[in-house]
């Protein structure tokens, strides 16, 4: 593989992670349990590190990065059936991107980029096994409370809330 073929596999990956990465911003706007909102919020996260890793390695090479603006998520408000259709939609996106990728990874004769691209791979499909926790009605996605620890269950209707 040479090096603009790699840049260019590089910069594909990174598009589509950041694409996802974008949507889960959206998605989590949509999302009124307190616990399946938090654990979108720790994936952001963890894209967040994965994409300055991918930037690291495509501006390494010689590349730039390309932004992509949020999408819009059609439905209102934070409803529990808009909830349950939007993780299912990113549970099988996950998927997706895990079987879409995977095949282009393991021929790639660069052992430090491939060994990159796995883990980020591992990452998005714990990602997933979150989805579908979340659908069964898991709340301990994240961890579990100490006893009598709890919450209200949802997510402020707006941030920055003075008193």
């Amino acid at each position: 593989m040479k090096a603009t073929e790699l840049l260019a596999l590089l910069r594909d990956f990174y598009r589509d992670k950041l694409t996802m990465r974008q949507r889960h911003v959206a998605v989590a706007k949509h999302v009124p349990d307190y616990d399946f909102n938090n654990t979108y919020q720790y994936i952001i996260a963890r894209e967040d590190v994965q994409l300055n890793w991918l930037s690291d390695a495509i501006t390494e090479l010689g590349g730039t990065i390309e932004d992509l603006p949020e999408p819009t998520i059609e439905g209102s408000g934070k409803s529990k059936d808009l909830q349950s259709q939007l993780i299912e939609q990113d549970k099988t996106a996950a998927q997706s991107f895990v079987d879409t990728w995977r095949a282009r990874i393991e021929p790639m004769p660069n052992a430090r980029h491939r060994s990159l691209l796995r883990v980020i791979l591992g990452e998005t499909l714990e990602h997933k096994r979150f989805f579908e926790q979340a659908l069964a009605g898991r709340t301990d996605l994240l961890g579990r409370r100490a006893d009598g620890a709890g919450t209200a269950g949802a997510v402020l209707p707006v941030r920055g809330i003075e008193r």
